[in-house]
């Protein structure tokens, strides 16, 4: 459990470790870059069997190898279903090249190549309820790896539901209505378990999945805005979706590491069992805090200024021109409003836990600062999570120019326009001012 030592065979299994995390590394490029189905099929297993090895390097401990098994047969009844969206793909193609024209595609042949890609690539994402391996692994996993199986590992499963979304035609809005409800379930319910868990690493790990379902309301609502031909929605569903991916990936890693050097010097991964770190360990601490606000979307730091956009967005539809989206999307803005309450109430629940106080065991009194090399890497992290919270006009051009590559042409305005982003970055230099004062 999470009270059993923290450390055996990660020495005795330092070259496996190594090679696995490079592979993952490069297998993860190559997903993204792999423009036939064949050779994306290869990755994606690539990248698959090198979290595996990574995730499970300490071996000798019976958790980490029932979490190894859970992932392992989870990825690949995801994988399966993606064997059967290519061979569909082909079927109704003539190709394998994942961009090949689709858009005569029937419209059965389109939605199931949809289905397909929800349940294939969302067991990756960590999509409810598909979610069943991710909070063993991602707990049980050394707190390196745990950083990139969150921050971008969990990312391949939104980049293929946003690529395959991309060379469909528009469809009923019934996909959108499945995303937003996919996502509003998993943020919802996923920051819910994160509130009861002792585990550090575990809360982590269903943050995570909160998360992931927040991006999954954002491709939801873009979903909606193609096929009821509203190009705002489009923008600020998309958009707001992917700068979500890019701040999650900061924050989330950021955390994970910080979790890593807490371990190190608690002993324990139960948070119960912590206090008073920030005595002991005051960077470490401030460099948790800055992760923690981040993940709670307060401003003035990064996660505020994507669920802002994915806000305006939902609230767009409330409109005439929202017509039967606008009771749904309101439901989803009200699941995106409790996960962020819950989120406030888990973060400071833990904060207070494990860094505040006094040291509830002989451990605890005896923990000391991060060194360098652990502090360093998460001080980088956490200043991007500053530098897109102050300054979110930076990210706009990039965004704009991936919704409008998925649109396909379509019209769209822009992103400064749909939303007031100025005012954003206002506020958040108010916020940031305030704090310092």
């Amino acid at each position: 459990g999470a009270s059993a030592p923290i450390y055996s065979c990660v020495d005795a299994n330092g070259r496996r470790l190594s090679l696995a995390y490079g592979v993952l590394a490069g297998a993860m490029a190559l997903v993204t870059i792999a423009r036939d189905g064949m050779l994306f099929l290869i990755a994606w297993e690539l990248m698959a069997l090198a979290a595996y090895f990574a995730a499970t390097a300490e071996d000798d401990r019976r958790e980490v190898r029932r979490a190894g098994w859970i992932y392992l047969i989870a990825t690949h009844l995801g994988t399966l279903c993606l064997f059967a969206m290519f061979a569909l793909w082909h079927s109704a193609t003539g190709s394998f090249a994942w961009g090949a024209p689709s858009h005569a595609l029937p419209a059965p042949t389109a939605a199931a190549l949809f289905a397909l890609a929800l349940v294939g690539f969302g067991f990756k994402a960590g999509l409810m309820p598909l979610h069943v391996w991710l909070p063993g692994a991602h707990a049980n996993a050394p707190s390196h790896v745990s950083a990139v199986m969150s921050g971008v590992m969990l990312k391949m499963g939104v980049y293929g539901i946003v690529r395959t979304t991309a060379l469909l035609p528009a469809g009923p809005a019934w996909q959108g209505y499945a995303l937003l409800a996919a996502g509003a379930l998993s943020s919802v319910a996923g920051i819910a378990f994160a509130v009861s868990q002792r585990d550090l690493k575990r809360l982590l790990a269903y943050s995570s999945i909160e998360n992931i379902g927040i991006v999954a309301m954002g491709l939801g609502l873009a979903l909606l805005g193609r096929s009821l031909g509203q190009p705002a929605w489009i923008l600020l569903g998309l958009g707001g979706a992917l700068l979500h991916v890019w701040n999650h990936s900061l924050f989330k890693s950021l955390l994970f590491l910080n979790a890593g050097a807490v371990i190190h010097a608690a002993g324990t991964r139960e948070i119960d069992r912590m206090g008073g770190l920030a005595k002991r360990m005051p960077q470490t601490a401030a460099l948790f805090a800055a992760g923690a606000v981040a993940i709670c979307a307060l401003p003035p730091l990064n996660g505020f200024a994507s669920e802002w956009l994915l806000y305006t967005g939902l609230f767009s539809t409330l409109g005439a021109a929202g017509g039967a989206a606008a009771p749904v999307a309101s439901l989803a803005a009200v699941a995106l409003a409790m996960t962020g309450a819950l989120a406030v109430a888990c973060f400071v629940k833990l904060y207070a836990t494990a860094f505040l106080g006094e040291a509830r065991q002989k451990e605890g009194l005896h923990a000391h600062e991060a060194p360098p090399t652990l502090r360093g890497p998460m001080a980088v992290l956490a200043a991007g999570c500053a530098l897109i919270g102050l300054c979110p006009l930076a990210a706009a051009a990039p965004l704009e120019a991936a919704v409008r590559l998925w649109a396909c042409g379509a019209p769209l305005p822009a992103l400064a326009d749909a939303a007031p982003l100025s005012s954003l970055s206002a506020l958040s230099c108010g916020l940031a001012a305030l704090t310092l004062l």
